[in-house]
């Protein structure tokens, strides 16, 4: 049995059949409707593409005209806009809500539902830490006197509204451990709200602070309030000025936000961001300053109860240096100036010039991801081949020992101080949640502090460390996980993932939605290609700017080597990524669109010629460059864009994309310019959908209930094009 899908095109109906197994789409639940529409009527008998109307919009770059046939899509607000993606909403319901999907979703729920905690910080002698018993909608905050002492609830957001919309974004402790400043973001926003608590008595200060997006909170050793970074009041910005003029404020407890303190700003440099870092012998402030997402950032200091000029310690933006303790004047940074993998090094703001800066850990051959001082050592995680080590080196840099990990994973939350002879750090790997790990440095002793009870047994699948061959001859690694015992008989559905951009490495984590995949025999693949920080600086470089290329080159290689090697077939492999990831799987789709049989694009940039005019979209020239202002980046970003590279008449794997109404970070046109783009020039018999979410963001903070949902339609989806039937867990 077929589906027809049709498209009113500027007056043309574009006929379309959407192929579907006989077996599967006698099953098919019509009148079904996924949350973000739960009131939609049925569709209709068949499925018909909503009309959308190409304008006249043009506009020029470099001499070049630029025809924008769905920039009216832009206006969220605009009845036409609306009335569009509440119709491919009722399409996507439709088309998703079949009995796999509900059967998914139920194997879901059964096993998200267990106790996942994040490791703990110590403030004051106490212990914070945030759990969810699988049950709840956001994760709850605790505190606990000794690791084993009885845990009272700190912080639970889930009583702070209705539908679990609500969630605390960052948390900071007060040095004693009695107060708590917490950030509150509403529907997935950036935007956030700063609350102070206190914690023995669970009663909150009567100020808010607004305005806030990006913000650390440094809190005075005294206690009597902190730094923090706010944009100006938006109410009275230009739309396009709203995350501009950063600027750094001191909040004394008990005041309101009207009387806080300027400490530091640029108006000569509108687009540096900051992050106030107060030292942990409380002498200094610190400002890490930024541009954007460039890796390259400055660090200015002066004394906590100083008020005079900033000291430029490092401004030249050349490098990237964090910030890890400060030994009386000497400044301990992790940085990958002339060390692309990292190195660790020593400057004495008493002789600040370069020639007395001193390396204490030079590179090494892994990349150095991380580093904090703990038991007066340096504790420094590395990857290596993209998984996790950590290694404990003496002040002056002599090797003492290394933490041996379980299994090829990645370590998360490994905080401390100089004194503490204990840390606690999460572990992920792929077919294991989170575990808590504790390791006492008097006893060289690493035991389990919290593992997590999930219906989930790994002991039946198995996770592959591969590496094959891009198009230019790079060595590209590739972790592939399935069950134990998988026959290469290239049918088996595969699912591959990818990032590439930002230096942000792929490193391990488990996937609740992929195990249940993996249960019905699919197959799941992550490719660690350039652009990220899988092998340091040099390899984010050959992925970013006119580069960027290299990073598609990469994905689609690993595509080929997985058929090629008989994991699958193109018919039977679906590739899906996020944000920058979303960028990723539209490109390959358009670049080779016979490669795939699936596409699951989340959250993505799609019109890479304008993502800068959009929310932070400025803040990523770094990464991407700026088409409108340099003629080269304008040559090599529309070679790629996706938006502006989508062939007319061309067939099309089956693609859902997603998006959400509350994101602030990528904006939802570029999700919506591109579906209705596709669906008037492919000429296939393919499923393009979007699903846009409502009440919800970038991805941060959503309610569990809309997690379950979301992961049952893109599965529910991935099912009904693969002609898979659930078996659930053997």
């Amino acid at each position: 049995m077929d589906y027809t899908i049709s498209n009113s095109h500027r007056g043309r109906m574009i006929g379309k059949r959407i192929c579907i197994p006989a077996a599967v789409a006698a099953l098919v639940i019509l009148t079904l409707a996924i949350p973000v529409c739960a009131s939609a009527p049925d569709a209709g008998s068949d499925y018909t593409y909503p009309s959308a109307p190409e304008g006249e919009v043009t506009y020029r770059y470099h001499g070049i005209e630029i025809a924008d046939p769905y920039r009216w899509l832009e206006d969220p607000n605009a009845e036409e806009t609306m009335t569009w993606v509440a119709a491919e909403n009722r399409l996507t319901a439709k088309f998703v809500n079949t009995p796999e999907r509900e059967a998914f979703k139920g194997r879901l729920t059964e096993l998200w539902n267990y106790a996942e905690y994040w490791a703990p910080i110590k403030a004051g002698g106490r212990y914070f830490y945030m759990k969810n018993d699988g049950r709840q909608e956001q994760g709850v905050w605790y505190m606990q006197e000794t690791p084993d002492d009885t845990a009272i609830v700190v912080l639970d957001p889930n009583v702070m509204s209705d539908d679990g919309t609500i969630s605390v974004s960052h948390v900071r402790c007060s040095r004693n451990g009695r107060l708590m400043a917490y950030a509150l973001s509403k529907s997935g926003s950036d935007w956030q709200t700063i609350k102070i608590r206190e914690i023995d008595s669970g009663r909150d200060f009567e100020e808010s602070i607004e305005w806030c997006k990006f913000t650390d909170i440094a809190w005075k050793h005294d206690n009597s309030g902190f730094f923090y970074c706010r944009f100006p009041d938006t109410i009275n910005v230009a739309q396009e000025d709203r995350s501009k003029d950063h600027r750094v404020f001191w909040h004394t407890l008990n005041t309101p936000q009207s009387q806080d303190r300027l400490v530091y700003e640029r108006p000569d440099d509108r687009e540096l961001g900051f992050e106030p870092i107060v030292t942990d012998d409380g002498k200094y402030l610190l400002l890490d300053i930024w541009r954007g997402t460039n890796r390259c950032n400055r660090v200015y200091y002066r004394e906590i109860d100083g008020d005079g000029e900033f000291v430029r310690l490092l401004d030249a933006e050349d490098a990237r240096y964090v910030f890890i303790d400060n030994i009386g004047t000497h400044f301990y940074f992790k940085t990958d100036l002339n060390a692309p993998r990292g190195r660790i090094i020593v400057i004495d703001i008493d002789n600040p010039r370069r020639s007395n800066w001193k390396v204490i850990v030079p590179e090494q051959d892994d990349v150095l991801t991380s580093a904090e001082m703990i038991n007066n050592q340096l504790v420094l995680a590395y990857l290596h081949d993209v998984s996790h080590q950590l290694k404990i080196f003496n002040f002056d840099g002599t090797f003492d020992r290394e933490i041996e990990l379980p299994t090829l994973g990645a370590v998360y939350g490994l905080d401390g101080e100089r004194p503490d002879t204990e840390i606690f750090f999460g572990f992920y790997s792929y077919l294991n949640p989170r575990i808590i790990f504790k390791y006492d440095f008097a006893t060289h002793e690493l035991t389990t502090y919290h593992r997590p009870d999930i219906d989930f047994d790994p002991s039946e699948f198995e996770t592959r460390r591969v590496f094959y061959f891009s198009k230019d001859s790079t060595r590209i690694p590739m972790f592939i996980m399935h069950r134990k015992n998988l026959i290469l008989d290239g049918n088996n559905p595969t699912i591959l993932c990818g990032y590439g951009g930002f230096a942000y490495a792929m490193t391990p984590g488990f996937s609740r939605s992929k195990a249940v995949w993996m249960e019905n025999g699919g197959v799941y693949a992550v490719a660690c290609i350039r652009g990220g920080d899988e092998y340091g600086e040099s390899w984010h470089e050959a992925g970013m700017l006119e580069n960027r290329q290299n990073v598609f080159d990469d994905f689609i290689s690993a595509a080929e080597w997985l058929i090629a090697n008989k994991y699958t077939r193109s018919s039977r492999l679906a590739i899906e990524g996020a944000s920058n990831g979303g960028l990723l799987v539209a490109v390959c789709m358009t670049q080779r669109p016979e490669l795939f049989g699936a596409v699951i694009c989340r959250v993505p940039l799609t019109d890479m010629l304008r993502y800068h005019k959009f929310t932070i979209g400025y803040y990523w020239t770094g990464e991407y460059g700026n088409p409108e202002k340099d003629p080269q980046a304008f040559e090599y970003i529309s070679a790629y864009s996706p938006l502006h590279n989508i062939r007319e008449g061309a067939t099309f794997p089956a693609t859902l994309v997603t998006t959400a109404d509350s994101d602030n970070r990528v904006f939802p046109a570029h999700a919506k310019k591109f579906v209705a783009a596709l669906q008037a020039a492919d000429s296939g018999e393919n499923p393009i959908l979007l699903r846009a979410e409502t009440r919800a963001g970038h991805g941060s903070g959503k309610p569990t209930t809309k997690i379950l949902d979301e992961y049952a339609d893109i599965f529910g989806f991935l099912f009904r094009v693969f002609g898979m039937s659930f078996s659930g867990a053997e």
